[in-house]
C-alpha cells in the first residue's frame, strides 16, 4: 500500500534512462529550489500575519462576564 524501496529504485532507474544523468540533476536542483522558495514564502506569510495581529491595538473580547450583562440589557430594552 505505498511505494516501497524496490519500486522507488525502479522508477529512478527508468527516469535515469529516459532523461539522462545531466538532465536528471538539473531537474532535481530545480525541484529543490522550487520547494525552498515555497517554504520561504509560507514562512513570510506567517510572519506577516503575526505582525498584523500584534499591531492591532484593540483589546480582546471578554466573554467571561456571563449572563448578567445580557439580562440588564434586556431590561433596558423593555423600559
Amino acid at each position: 500500500m505505498g511505494i516501497g524501496f524496490r519500486e522507488l529504485l525502479i522508477i529512478l532507474a527508468i527516469a535515469l534512462l529516459i532523461f539522462g544523468a545531466k538532465k536528471l540533476r538539473n531537474i532535481g536542483s530545480d525541484l529543490g529550489a522550487a520547494v525552498k522558495g515555497f517554504k520561504k514564502s509560507m514562512n513570510e506569510g506567517e510572519d506577516e500575519e503575526g505582525k498584523k495581529l500584534s499591531q492591532d491595538g484593540r483589546p480582546d473580547a471578554d466573554f467571561s462576564s456571563g449572563k448578567g450583562d445580557r439580562d440588564s440589557a434586556d431590561s433596558s430594552k423593555n423600559a
